[in-house]
């Protein structure tokens, strides 16, 4: 395995994208990281009766594929599929408010899933079912109501009541599988000022990708693991019965691009009484030659802890044993890249450090090492990690080369803590995406993970191979 790693990785630097190759239909431009925008809105209108006649759907049939096989043979191999779509309808513009409604399906063929009682296995696949509904009812498939929301839009700012998608730098829809990530509160986002965004967000209530109604934002239920928040990267020891089921995240963020090729960004988020953020980041773009361009960025994390807990909180598996806090959530996380650009050509070198102090509390999607050093399905924001990327790729379409194609591959060195038994052992992980766009409506995508783990004595391996495949038709 090592051996294929390093031959494809000797052949791949040679390419110097992000996989970055949108489709753009009639309706909507489907981004690189599968999120949407809309590129043909409802117009405003003077009655009632036009808000809804006026209004366009948005449709989607999608199927993600994935198939899991662990090094360890001890370990259960697993696969998933999930075949479905959504179905959204944005009403015209009436004095300003509008209204958005968005149903997602997905529906899991038997011929391609695990049965009942192995659904505890499936790792990346998980979200293509509810885990939830499944153990309680035996079914698989969800069909929920995603997004649903009220809209009033004034010059450039707007405000949004219900359930939407938040994206910010602590919360994403991360719409890389069946249904999106999507919280129910209410967002603001102010554009008044010249050459900056504010956004605020008050959001009461999350709703992972694999749960067909909301739940809390952060808690864990011990109990009945998949009955709350679950998402992978979730504290483990902040539980229903010590902070309750109630909890708010609140979200202010500001990003300014006055100052010419420079993009700062500064956000804050709390859940009060249990842990708030600061997050600073900065991007500068740097024109070189000929189109070539050099931009380095930095984001910097503050975890703070306001939960004051007479129990360990700071391992995020519950097991804080080699942490010199462990009834701390006080934490800091250090980003670096450097993007090389020219055209159809994104090489891009990483590296993160978190403290050596908690893990850091990020169970919404967006991942505090996402964009500078986090590769496809890890999470290397436990405490006293450092993590080296390099990424290259290449868009042979804008190249002229093929239309609609784009190859990204990155390799991370995943350096752990050995000390810390709550921690995996140290990895290295290579990750490698193709992208086929056809026509404006079509999407294909197939991607791989290969992690290998540094053979601990004292951990678990943890080496696996990984391999998904999408397609999309928007209509």
């Amino acid at each position: 395995m090592k051996k294929f790693q390093l031959s494809f990785i000797a052949s791949t630097l040679f390419l110097a994208t992000t996989a970055s190759a949108t489709l753009q239909s009639d309706k909507v431009t489907l981004n690189s990281n599968m999120s949407l925008q809309y590129t043909k809105l409802p117009s405003e209108v003077n009655s009632l009766n036009d808000l809804f006649t006026e209004g366009v759907f948005y449709g989607r049939l999608r199927t993600n594929t994935f198939m899991w096989n662990w090094n360890d043979s001890s370990k259960v191999d697993n696969k998933a599929m999930g075949v479905g779509g959504s179905f959204i309808y944005k009403t015209a513009s009436l004095s300003g408010f509008s209204a958005t409604a968005g149903v997602y399906t997905s529906q899991n063929p038997s011929f391609f899933r695990e049965d009942v009682e192995d659904i505890g296995f499936v790792k990346a696949g998980k979200d293509t079912f509810s885990r939830y509904n499944t153990q309680l009812t035996g079914d698989f498939g969800m069909t929920v109501l995603a997004q649903a929301y009220i809209e009033y839009k004034k010059n450039k700012s707007s405000i949004i009541f219900g359930r939407q998608f938040v994206e910010t730098v602590f919360t994403k829809s991360n719409d890389t599988k069946m249904i999106p990530n999507s919280f129910d509160g209410v967002t603001a986002t102010i554009k008044s000022l010249d050459k900056t965004t504010i956004k605020f967000a008050y959001l009461y209530n999350q709703k992972l990708k694999d749960h067909i109604s909301s739940h809390d934002i952060l808690a864990y239920n011990a109990d009945n693991p998949w009955s709350q928040n679950d998402d992978s990267a979730i504290n483990k020891n902040l539980t229903t019965q010590r902070i309750g089921t109630d909890n708010k995240l609140i979200i202010g963020s500001i990003t300014n691009k006055s100052v010419k090729n420079l993009k700062l960004n500064v956000s804050v988020m709390s859940v009060p009484d249990v842990v708030s953020d600061v997050t600073v980041e900065a991007h500068y773009k740097i024109p070189i030659v000929a189109g070539w361009s050099v931009t380095p960025g930095i984001r910097y994390m503050q975890q703070v802890d306001n939960l004051d807990a007479n129990y360990e909180v700071a391992n995020l598996k519950a097991n804080s044993e080699g942490y010199k806090n462990s009834k701390s959530l006080d934490s800091s996380l250090l980003a670096l890249r450097v993007d090389i650009k020219n055209g159809a050509f994104l090489g891009r070198l990483g590296y993160s450090k978190v403290a050596d102090e908690a893990d850091i509390i990020a169970p919404w999607r967006g991942f505090p090492t996402g964009g500078f050093t986090r590769a496809m399905a890890q999470y290397n924001w436990y405490s006293n990690t450092k993590t080296y990327l390099a990424r290259v790729g290449y868009d042979f379409g804008k190249a002229n080369i093929l239309d609609g194609f784009s190859i990204m591959a990155r390799y991370a060195i995943q350096d752990f803590d050995d000390n810390k038994v709550g921690i995996q052992a140290d990895t290295n992980v290579l990750n490698i995406d193709l992208r086929q766009n056809i026509g404006k409506s079509i999407e294909a995508k197939l991607r791989f993970g290969f992690v290998t783990d540094e053979d601990s004595a004292d951990k678990s391996d943890v080496s696996y191979n990984e391999y998904r495949f999408e397609l999309n038709y928007f209509f």
